[in-house]
Formats: C-alpha cells, structure tokens, sequence
C-alpha cells in the first residue's frame, strides 16, 4: 500500500506543468498574497527583490524592483528547467527580430522593444519616454508615422536613412522619429 501511494505521489508531482518563481507577500492581516507567478528573482537581499515577468499586454519583459518595507516577502524558487520552459514562453510570445551584421552573421534577438535613456546614460529626460513596440519614423511620403511591430518584415539601416519594409512586401523610407512621451 505504501509503495502504491510513493507512485501515484511521485506521478502527481511528474505532472504538474512546470512554473518560475512565484513571489508572495504578507498582508497587513497576516495572509500570504501572490505578488506575481512566472517570474525569474534576479537578485534578492533584506532590502529588494528584483525579478522579471512577462507583460503580455506591452509584449515584452519588464524588470520589477520590490522594496521589502515593512511587510515580508518571500520567493518560492523554481528549478533550472522551470526557468527554461519560462523563457520559451516568453521567446513565444515577444517580438523577435534577427540582425545580420556587415559580416552577414545573423543574430536571433527575442523579446525586441526599444527603450530611450538619456544621452551617453547620464542624467534624466525631461519627461518620461516609456518603452515601445512600434517604431517612430518620419516618413519621406506621409510625414511622422508609428509602425506597429507586427507590421515589420526587417529595417535596412543606411546611415541616419532607414528603409522599413512590411509583411505586405511594401517598403516605407525615412529617418528614425525620436519619441517625446
């Protein structure tokens, strides 16, 4: 009987689908919530827990810092396949995009957003530019344009000139709009 219950224990635990971190916190009234599920904990200390997840509504992920305050946190990690089954959701899921250098080596990039930061990364923008899945190009046809990335077959860079070409094999040239919010 026991090693029947060992089987059916081990096959429970076989099936379950597998998962990445989950972060919990302590509410004010003692009970445990969850703060977030599939996450990858980056780093963790008595101050901060940092972890990224997957945003499905902006398609990309995003990287969360938790200041531990006065209500506990804690991680329940999970294992180097469940982070790699994780990551495959996430190369699924985000736009992906390959590069080919001058040398014509290709590059596979997953999760593709453009981020702005400051010039040469110091100080700060005047107002804030949030992270994007469209590209801003200032068209030489219709004048200022964002072009969703679902729309893009590849961009050919040619100096400060771009040249967009989109699924429906049509092809938009341009300079690169620098977004202001």
């Amino acid at each position: 009987m026991k090693a029947l219950w060992l089987i059916c224990s081990c096959m429970v635990f076989w099936l379950q689908p597998l998962a990445g971190d989950t972060i919990y916190q302590t509410n004010s009234q003692g009970s445990e919530i969850v703060v977030q599920r599939d996450a990858i904990v980056i780093r963790q200390d008595s101050s901060f827990v940092v972890y990224k997840h997957f945003d499905l509504k902006e398609r990309r992920v995003t990287v969360v810092r938790l200041n531990r305050g006065s209500l506990p946190f804690r991680v329940q990690a999970s294992n180097t396949a469940a982070r790699a089954q994780i990551l495959n959701v996430w190369k699924h899921f985000g736009y992906k995009a390959s590069i080919t250098d001058q040398a014509g080596k290709i590059t596979q990039v997953y999760d593709l957003y453009l981020d702005f930061y400051p010039p040469q990364g110091r100080g700060s923008l005047l107002e804030s530019v949030p992270a994007r899945t469209d590209f801003p190009l200032l068209t030489d046809s219709v004048g200022p344009d964002e072009i969703d990335f679902d729309k893009i077959d590849r961009v050919e860079i040619h100096g400060e000139r771009l040249s967009v070409i989109l699924r429906e094999e049509k092809t938009v040239a341009g300079k690169f709009l620098m977004p202001t919010a």
